[in-house]
């Protein structure tokens, strides 16, 4: 049996091409047939590596009675969150407004025309443990259509009409907005054991980055300690794969150590980035050790042979959450040896009783972590780990998430001097303009060799601040260039009349409301990463065009923030690079230093241009490596020393 997802290249959709519910993709075709029929719509939102849609594919959609219910009484359709953001965005928005709260699989019913007038996420498939079970709902629902369809209708309209209501944003500007944030995260940090707040605890690395460039630029030695405790707090517990490399999405409780085990390409991304980052202010060899191994992972198991990054790995194996990453104590012996796999299940925290379902998640929380420990063991583990199952890969190569590696990448070669990770990550760039741009217009992703979708805002502005950051690193103009006509593209298709910009733009699907996300959750939105991308291209390149957009963006995001600034970090962010601009670093090579060596010495925050040999305006001092730095419209004299 199969449905009409068969002939999808969604791997979310391809696993319920064999469900006995008749599934739609997101079509016109499917919005027709339930105008045609008068049936409303169900419509289920999620993506392949998520443990509760598996879990609701599991007892639901694989159910033959709940099947005949759906194919009998609605139009069923399934959107993979992460080829339809915007459709995700819309509805995500519409679940939180109806119930309070979002999450994966979004499970909501509409009107034929797209309204929503129900939503949910998770239902098991009867009522247990005061959850309304999914049979009786579809059922309930369906008989509401048959004899109360017009409160149906009603209530439809009322959420559209709450959705469409503009938020009235605080028109002051505060420029103490950061000093203000910070003040909060301080009030919400958890000292003890990282993070902030209270379980589950998402990395939410963007916000650690604030901090730490926060930290720097201000003297703020507490905003930096509570960025680099967090790192390093994720860095010993479960929440870090200490035997592939990597982290996986979020710790379930508050100490980090029983993450909810699916790997998301963008968190690796904004990782890499923020233990860089990390290294590079604290010069701590634990965190330049985790970046490389996060890179490792990527480039091993995350990477087309083509060069882009593929978009996540699966939380379940063996038919269980997480038990690809479990390990018994004894399993650990048989590999390793009674003396070595001791001392690793020691070192580990890894027990007869176990940690997580009576095995073990390697951890050392209880412990510093040791750079360079145990690297042989690891390598058996991880070699041995393999050959007991496998885990599914959503082999998607998604732009907006390729261009977070390419920073995580680049900003890894400036810390580590190692001309590898630039490579993987210009390897990237390549892979995107051969593949995921034509006539200066992105899409969506890719699969197979088959691309799809017009790019939405997320798209052009992470792809932006991608070719920013290698720009910085490289000083190569092409990179630049590129940037500039593309964020001038976002600017025309993305910009609304009342600020800001929208999700869709004027190419892209006209749906029931025009979503203009502001909020840095899991990733950053739209809105604040090419407000980044603006305030860095009034810097690189002042000219009036790009200061007018920087400060209309500026306007717009600080009513935006004000009510909320710790949820809006990368607008932070962008705040402390307009007003305190990196300075520029030209470096003449000179015979007696590798490019690699010289780049790792280099601070972080500054653009560079590298020079392999020297040129009629930048000649090298005393036969040597020579740097030509200018900061804050200065330019100082040429030095072998920086």
């Amino acid at each position: 049996m199969s449905n009409r997802l068969k002939s999808e290249t969604s791997p979310y959709l391809l696993q319920h091409a064999e469900n006995p519910v008749d599934w739609y993709p997101w079509a016109d075709e499917a919005f027709e047939k339930a105008e045609r029929e008068d049936k409303p719509i169900f419509l289920s939102i999620g993506y392949s590596t998520c443990h509760w849609c598996h879990v609701m594919a599991r007892e639901s959609f694989e159910n033959e009675q709940i099947a005949e219910v759906l194919n009998h009484h609605y139009v069923c359709i399934k959107v993979d969150r992460e080829e339809r953001p915007d459709v995700d965005q819309v509805y995500m928005t519409a679940c939180q407004a109806m119930t309070g709260s979002g999450g994966w699989p979004t499970s909501l019913f509409l009107t034929p025309d797209r309204k929503p007038f129900f939503a949910g996420t998770y239902f098991p498939p009867q009522s247990a443990r005061g959850m309304q079970g999914f049979y009786e709902l579809i059922s309930h629902v369906a008989e509401q259509w048959r004899t109360n369809k017009a409160l149906l209708l009603r209530s439809a309209d009322e959420v559209l009409a709450q959705l469409k209501t503009p938020y009235k944003s605080d028109n002051s500007i505060n420029r103490n907005l950061p000093q203000v944030a910070v003040s909060k995260y301080k009030k919400m940090f958890d000292s003890k054991n990282g993070g902030f707040g209270w379980a589950p605890k998402f990395p939410t690395p963007h916000n650690l980055l604030f901090l730490m460039l926060y930290g720097k630029l201000k003297g703020d030695s507490t905003a930096t300690e509570m960025a680099l405790h967090t790192l390093a707090q994720m860095l010993k517990g479960g929440i870090h794969d200490h035997i592939g490399g990597g982290f996986s999405r979020y710790s379930t409780d508050k100490y980090f150590l029983v993450p909810h085990f699916e790997k998301m390409l963008y968190d690796n991304a904004l990782l890499l980035t923020a233990y860089s980052v990390a290294y590079s202010v604290s010069g701590r060899d634990c965190f330049l050790e985790a970046s490389e191994q996060c890179a490792e992972y990527v480039i091993r198991e995350m990477t087309d042979g083509a060069g882009g990054f593929y978009s996540a790995q699966d939380a379940d194996s063996a038919g269980g959450e997480g038990q690809y990453y479990l390990f018994g104590y004894d399993e650990v012996i048989s590999v390793l040896g009674e003396e070595r796999g001791g001392a690793f299940n020691e070192y580990y925290g890894i027990t007869k009783d176990g940690n997580f379902e009576g095995k073990n998640i390697p951890n050392r929380l209880h412990g510093e972590i040791e750079a360079g420990r145990f690297a042989e063991e690891k390598r058996e583990l991880y070699e041995y780990r393999k050959s007991r199952m496998k885990l599914h890969l959503d082999d998607k190569i998604l732009t907006s998430w390729n261009a977070l590696m390419i920073v995580g990448m680049t900003q890894l070669y400036r810390v580590s001097g190692k001309t590898k990770y630039l490579d993987v990550a210009r390897r990237a760039i390549e892979f995107i303009e051969n593949n995921l741009l034509e006539n200066d217009r992105l899409f969506v992703g890719s699969r197979n060799g088959k691309r799809f979708g017009k790019g939405y805002l997320d798209d052009y502005a992470f792809y932006c601040t991608a070719l920013l950051a290698f720009y910085s690193a490289t000083g190569e103009h092409a990179h630049l260039a590129s940037a500039k006509i593309l964020c001038r593209v976002a600017v025309e298709q993305f910009g609304d009349t009342d600020g800001g910009f929208l999700l869709n733009g004027k190419e892209n699907e006209k749906l029931i409301f025009s979503a203009k996300e502001t909020y840095d959750g899991a990733m950053p939105s739209g809105n604040s990463m090419l407000g980044f991308v603006l305030a860095r291209l009034a810097q690189l390149e002042p000219t009036e065009e790009w200061e007018e957009l920087k400060n209309k963006q500026e306007e717009f995001l600080f009513g935006e923030s004000a009510q909320y600034p710790t949820g809006h970090s990368v607008f932070l962010l962008s705040l402390l690079f307009s007003e305190n601009p990196p300075p520029k670093i030209t470096v003449v090579c000179g015979a007696d230093e590798e490019n690699s060596s010289v780049v790792k010495r280099l601070p972080l925050y500054s653009d560079l241009k590298l020079l392999p040999e020297e040129t009629p305006d930048y000649k090298l001092l005393n036969g040597k490596t020579t740097f030509y730095v200018c900061h804050n419209h200065t330019c100082y004299p040429p030095t072998n020393e920086l």
